[in-house]
């Protein structure tokens, strides 16, 4: 693997970097296509830089930000034995998925304020919310997020291999939505950006996987309709089967 893994960004080093370029970034895959049996996948983010990069030298940093879209936060209230909705937070714009890595954690290479512009760690993630505003609230889609694999923080560092080759795997979880994403590569040195590169990804769902979400977002009354209908079908064979048993 660590043969096939040098052996890519080698000849993605020869083919396509230029040697008075600061850095120079790419994507194995471009398009991840979503199959009703997709459980997950990664895409190896390489590249090479003009200086040396590690202790001593430059690092590397990798931000990867999926398409926005709103979420809300619910708090369970309990009423005499029984639980309902609560206060609610609705956060307006949030990416649907969100990944940070380097060859150190950012908060060790960039001051606050450049971490703030270039989104560099949950803690510096814009994520403006209306209704109750509790910090609590905020909590709790970090936490959500973060164990469904949608948001993601120094998960795996980044790899360095001659000095001046990098490379790190972009995990993507099943629960992945479809839109484009956006993985943007930083050359830091002595605390400041020096170069960037960006590159894109396209995550589409395909096949079933394909039809069942066109159904859900344009007929959505008919989508709860089958929903209710296949859970009732698998209930009732579900009773037959254990019956028989």
């Amino acid at each position: 693997m660590r043969l096939v893994v040098m052996l890519l960004l080698l000849w993605g080093t020869a083919a396509l970097a230029q040697p008075e370029a600061p850095l120079v970034a790419r994507l194995s895959q471009d398009r991840v296509e979503v199959s009703t049996t997709f459980d997950g996948a990664s895409i190896l983010v390489f590249g090479s830089t003009a200086q040396p990069i590690g202790p001593g030298g430059a690092e590397i940093l990798i931000v990867t930000t999926g398409p926005q879209q709103p979420f809300t936060v619910r708090r369970k209230v309990r009423v005499l034995g029984m639980w309902f909705n609560g206060p609610s937070a609705r956060f307006a714009a949030v990416p649907a998925f969100y990944s940070v890595a380097g060859t150190l954690p950012a908060w060790r290479l960039l001051p606050e304020a450049l971490r703030s512009q270039y989104h560099l760690g949950l803690d510096v993630l814009p994520m403006a919310s209306s209704g109750a505003r509790a910090p609590q609230f905020r909590a709790a889609l970090l936490s959500l997020t973060q164990e469904a694999g949608l948001w993601q923080e120094d998960s795996a560092p980044v790899e360095i291999s001659a000095n001046r080759l990098f490379h790190s795997r972009l995990p993507l979880p099943a629960t992945i939505p479809a839109g484009e994403y956006t993985v943007r590569v930083l050359l830091v040195e002595s605390r400041r950006v020096v170069a960037e590169q960006v590159q894109r990804f396209v995550v589409e769902r395909v096949g079933t996987a394909a039809t069942i979400a066109d159904v859900s977002r344009g007929q959505p009354l008919l989508y709860g309709v089958i929903c209710v209908a296949l859970a009732a079908l698998a209930g009732w064979l579900g009773s037959i089967v254990f019956r028989r048993s």
